[in-house]
C-alpha cells in the first residue's frame, strides 16, 4: 500500500479526493493546522492527522493543497499576506521536509491556478503561455507558489504543478453563483464578456488521479474543461437550468466598492485550455458547463 501526506485534506478539493484515492489503495495522511477538529469526523475515520511536519512519516506521494480561500474576506495587506503566507512558505515548508526525508517521495502533485495567467482578455491559454503582468496579485501569488513548488524537481521528485480554475462542486464557487438567481436576482458581473474556465469537481479528483497512477507525466497542467465560457453564457445556463429570468447586470463599481481588489478577479478572466490533460489522453466526464449544471444542480 503507497501512502499519501494530503495538506489541504480537509477543505472542498480534498474531501472529495479522500475517497477516490482510499478506493485506490492509497493510505492516506492529512497535514493541517487544527487536526483535534477533525480527528473525531467520521468522513476521516482512515485518516491519520499530522499537526507537525517533522513528526510525519515518510510518504510515498505529497499532494498540496493547502491555501486560505480568495473569497473569504476583502483584501486587506494582511488578508492578502495571510493568502501569500498559506501558499508560498506552506510550500517551502513542505518541499524542505521533503528534502530532509531519507526515503523522499517518488511523486509530488502542487496545487496552483489560473490566475498565474492575469486578465489576458480573449486570448487562449495553454500550459505554454507565460505568466502575466507580476504587478497583479494574483499572478505574482500563483508564479512564486510554482517557483517554490518546483524545488521539488530539482530533489528528483516527479514533479507536477496544477493549474486550477473555478471548480464546480456541492461547495466552493457554485453555491454562491447559485444564490442570487434562487432569489430571481441573477445577472451577469460587468460586461459580462469575461471567461470564465471551470471544471467539475469529479473532473478535478480524476485528473488528479490521472496525474498520479502515469508515472510518465510531470510539468504544468491546466486543470479547467476543455469548453470555457463567457461570463454571460454562465448566467445564461444558471438562468436556463433555474428556469429564472437573468436579466440584471451588475455593474463593475458596484462589486469593486463591495469586493475591493478581489473584484478584478470576477470582472477580468482568462481563457484557459487544458492541452497537456488532452495530449496525455485524459478524458473529461464534463466537458460542457452544461452537463456540469445538469449534474450538479437539481431543480
Amino acid at each position: 500500500m503507497q501512502t499519501v501526506l494530503l495538506t489541504g485534506g480537509t477543505g472542498f478539493i480534498g474531501r472529495h479526493l479522500i475517497p477516490v484515492l482510499e478506493q485506490n489503495g492509497f493510505k492516506v495522511l492529512v497535514k493541517s493546522r487544527t487536526p483535534d477538529k477533525f480527528k473525531e469526523d467520521f468522513f476521516f475515520r482512515n485518516v491519520n492527522f499530522y499537526w507537525d511536519l517533522d513528526e510525519t512519516p515518510s510518504v510515498d506521494v505529497v499532494i498540496n493543497l493547502s491555501g486560505e480561500s480568495l473569497a473569504n474576506k476583502r483584501w486587506t495587506v494582511k488578508q492578502k499576506r495571510k493568502i501569500y503566507t498559506s501558499r508560498i512558505e506552506e510550500t517551502i515548508k513542505l518541499v524542505d521536509w521533503m528534502d530532509k526525508q531519507e526515503q523522499k517521495p517518488h511523486t509530488f502533485v502542487s496545487s496552483s491556478a489560473i490566475g498565474f495567467y492575469g486578465s489576458r482578455g480573449d486570448q487562449e491559454l495553454d500550459e505554454k503561455a507565460e505568466h502575466g503582468d507580476l504587478k497583479e496579485f494574483q499572478v505574482k501569488l500563483c508564479n512564486n507558489w510554482e517557483l517554490s513548488a518546483k524545488r521539488a524537481a530539482n530533489l528528483g521528485i516527479r514533479t507536477s504543478i496544477i493549474r486550477t480554475g473555478v471548480v464546480l462542486g456541492d461547495d466552493g464557487a457554485l453555491p454562491k453563483i447559485l444564490g442570487p438567481f434562487k432569489l430571481g436576482l441573477g445577472g451577469k458581473l460587468g460586461t459580462g464578456k469575461q471567461w470564465f474556465s471551470w471544471i467539475h469537481i469529479q473532473d478535478q479528483v480524476e485528473a488528479i488521479m490521472h496525474i498520479l497512477k502515469n508515472t510518465s507525466l510531470f510539468g504544468i497542467y491546466n486543470l479547467t474543461a476543455p469548453n470555457p465560457v463567457t461570463n454571460s453564457h454562465l448566467t445564461q445556463a444558471i438562468a436556463n437550468k433555474l428556469n429564472k429570468k437573468a436579466k440584471l447586470t451588475i455593474p463593475a463599481f458596484a462589486l469593486k466598492a463591495r469586493l475591493g481588489e478581489f473584484a478584478n478577479l470576477l470582472l477580468t478572466g482568462q481563457k484557459v485550455m487544458p492541452e497537456a490533460l488532452l495530449h496525455s489522453g485524459f478524458e473529461f466526464k464534463y466537458p460542457t458547463l452544461e452537463s456540469a449544471l445538469d449534474d450538479l444542480i437539481d431543480v
